[in-house]
């Protein structure tokens, strides 16, 4: 497997600006999520490292090696599109064992059967295998997109949202999956996705995009115990990070102007009155929607609360991250 590293890449499409001078070292068997909104510069990251396309300026390198004039194939990259990019006329099978049949791989034919076997059997598609493409569901199309990238041993695996088309259950194990297939192969996996899940759950590393510019690199956890913005904060975390003027509480620092609360960082019994507009049981926690002093923020507290939909709780920061007037971090 391979570092990837991008230094100062730019790319623009038009008058659009899709990546603004993007630097960043995806580690050797590591798995690194990419996050932001549609139109963040993702999915073009991922096109520049595949070489699908390439930079107006700065570089790409894999395995320490730069990448400029070499092909998808002579990078030995393995992408999943959103898309996917089966062959209709072909078999589950045939679709699995396709890339196995590279003449640059040269996979005799019983490790061929043995690899679509395995991966078959993984994403719980064995019973389609004879089935030709045409004849699946757009979740088996997506695992068999999924399948044909994990059946060979590239230097990469470049993915775009590969499990955004699966049902709930599915998603969830082939979270465990896909981690543990990156984890036992040492594998170097750079990871596209929407959802907060997936990358808190998955990724090894966090890159935070904005606009085309990557404004934030790290673990999950420490992107979410120390994010450099607001706009990091709103990336990861569910309820969402809840924000309110600063001087809302007592003791704000000279210069904030917003005061951060994670859900769990609302401490309950002691401080200032609020109150409860809404109880939602999950079963492990409750999520209590508040009101204080006319503004909304969520809240989470035990299982078994007996806190109803009227009452008055008092609360206080804990932990509170703070933020200037241009949305940026005050430590």
């Amino acid at each position: 497997m391979a570092e990837i590293v991008l230094k100062d890449v730019t790319k623009r499409f038009g008058a659009h600006l899709a990546l603004d001078k993007v630097s960043m070292t995806v580690p050797d068997g590591s798995f690194v999520v990419l996050l932001g909104p549609t139109g963040a510069g993702k999915t073009t990251t991922l096109r520049m490292v595949s070489g699908l396309d390439h930079p107006d300026s700065g570089e790409v390198y894999i395995g320490g090696q730069p990448m400029r004039g070499l092909t998808p194939a002579q990078r030995n990259v393995a992408m999943v599109f959103q898309q996917y990019s089966l062959y209709p006329h072909l078999t589950v099978r045939q679709n699995l064992a396709f890339p196995l049949k590279s003449p640059l791989l040269k996979t005799p034919p019983a490790e061929i059967e043995r690899k679509v076997n395995a991966i078959a059997e993984i994403l719980q598609i064995s019973h389609k295998l004879d089935n030709k493409a045409t004849a699946l569901s757009g979740g088996e199309m997506q695992r068999v997109s999924i399948g044909r990238a994990l059946v060979r041993n590239p230097q990469i695996y470049l993915m775009d949202e590969p499990l955004s088309s699966l049902d709930a259950k599915l998603r969830a194990d082939l979270r465990i999956e896909l981690k543990s297939i990156q984890a036992n192969s040492g594998a170097t996996l750079l990871y596209v996705t929407h959802d907060q899940t997936e990358a808190m759950t998955m990724a090894t590393h966090v890159g935070v995009l904005h606009h085309g510019r990557l404004v934030q690199f790290g673990s999950p956890r420490e992107i979410y115990e120390n994010p450099v913005s607001t706009y990091a904060a709103t990336r990861l975390g569910q309820p969402r990070i809840n924000f309110l003027p600063a001087d809302i509480f007592p003791s704000a620092p000279r210069g904030a102007v917003t005061i951060g609360l994670r859900p769990e960082h609302i401490a309950q019994g002691l401080g200032e009155d609020s109150f409860v507009k809404r109880v939602e049981h999950l079963g492990d926690q409750t999520r209590l929607h508040l009101s204080f002093r006319n503004h909304d923020l969520i809240t989470v507290t035990g299982a078994h609360t007996e806190l109803r939909n009227g009452d008055i709780v008092k609360i206080q920061p804990d932990r509170p991250l703070y933020f200037d007037a241009d949305g940026m971090r005050l430590t």
